[in-house]
């Protein structure tokens, strides 16, 4: 039935498959992955089947390409009101696939970009606090040092897209390999929300990459100024849990507000950025209490989606959170609640 239906929706495009995969397979399963160690490989299959491992390949590789964000952020957003904890794992795989598709040299396209958008090989994230891992150069490759407490995905994925940076503030980027060994640990995080994404603290000890692992170098002050505009997408996972609970509501209001919020993160330039990623935060989080209330004291039932949302916006709220982000948010939460009408 699944197949069909997916069969229907492929001709209206990306969006539409992504809302059935949600409505038909992610959100009825959502408690249940709650209470896993893992997400369920076949979550993850699907996903990879349907092409959405490689949705932001270039168009020759079956992906959206560079010009079409909003249909990507819609998909996120789809996705997320799904199952918020199978699109975390994978939402990390697509930088990683981004950055493989912005290198210029042919060997490295080659050698990974197909793999990659085919879900054949997939990817994590080291990139929390780069400038914690430090870089040396030795024979043959680079020796890593430090930890990244946060890397999402840990026996999940292939790969993992790892930052460092070296004495001179250069900032590389390397392609390593996603296992455990003496000189590369992960410990695991107990999480109010999403356990099952299997995020890790990772730790490198003099952690050998080789050199042809390496994709390419930036200074690190440039990669500071420009990684702002990449928090847009973590929004979009708040406004996918806005419109379930607007959906489970029956709340023609909060579609209203969603799409505000929509268009703000999609419009957002420069300093406006942390605001658009606040307002879709607290929107999510707010819906999410008005879903609490209204379903009632059920909602402290292990099995009720309602708790599961409320607990997954207080994660968003602070997930990826960027000191002008957190101002904001907290200067809307400060501000004198309006008088009862």
């Amino acid at each position: 039935m699944i197949d069909r239906m997916l069969r229907m929706a492929d001709k209206r495009g990306w969006v539409a498959r992504a809302q059935l995969i949600a409505d038909e397979v992610l959100f009825p399963a959502a408690a249940s992955v709650e209470r896993l160690d893992r997400v369920p490989a076949d979550h993850l299959d699907l996903l990879a089947t349907e092409g959405f491992y490689g949705i932001a390949a270039p168009t020759g590789f079956g992906g959206l390409g560079r010009d079409r964000f909003p249909e990507l952020a819609d998909v996120i957003a789809a996705l997320a009101g799904g199952c918020l904890t199978t699109t975390f794992v994978w939402l990390q795989h697509l930088a990683p696939l981004m950055a493989v598709a912005a290198v210029a040299e042919p060997r490295d396209r080659e050698r990974w970009l197909g793999p990659l958008a085919q879900g054949r090989v997939r990817a994590g994230l080291v990139m929390t606090r780069p400038d914690l891992i430090r870089v040396r150069t030795v024979p043959g490759g680079y020796l890593l040092t430090g930890e990244s407490a946060w890397v999402t995905g840990w026996g999940l994925v292939d790969v993992l897209l790892v930052g460092g940076v070296d004495d001179r503030g250069l900032l590389h980027f390397f392609m390593g390999d996603a296992r455990g060994s003496d000189t590369l640990t992960a410990r695991p995080i107990q999480l109010m929300a999403v356990q099952a994404s299997r995020t890790v603290s990772l730790q490198f000890d003099d952690h050998f990459v080789p050199g042809d692992r390496l994709g390419r170098t930036e200074p690190f002050d440039s990669f500071v100024a420009a990684e702002a505009r990449g928090s847009v997408m973590n929004g979009f996972l708040a406004l996918g849990l806005a419109g379930r609970c607007a959906r489970l509501l029956g709340a023609d209001d909060l579609d209203a507000d969603i799409a505000d919020a929509r268009i703000r993160l999609l419009t957002a330039t420069g300093d406006e950025v942390p605001e658009a990623r606040a307002h879709s935060s607290l929107l999510a989080a707010r819906a999410a209490g008005r879903l609490m209330v209204q379903t009632g004291s059920r909602s402290v039932l292990a099995d009720e989606h309602a708790g599961r949302i409320y607990r997954e916006s207080g994660f968003l709220l602070v997930f990826g959170l960027r000191p002008a982000i957190k101002d904001s948010m907290l200067r809307r939460l400060s501000a004198p609640v309006d008088a009862p009408v």
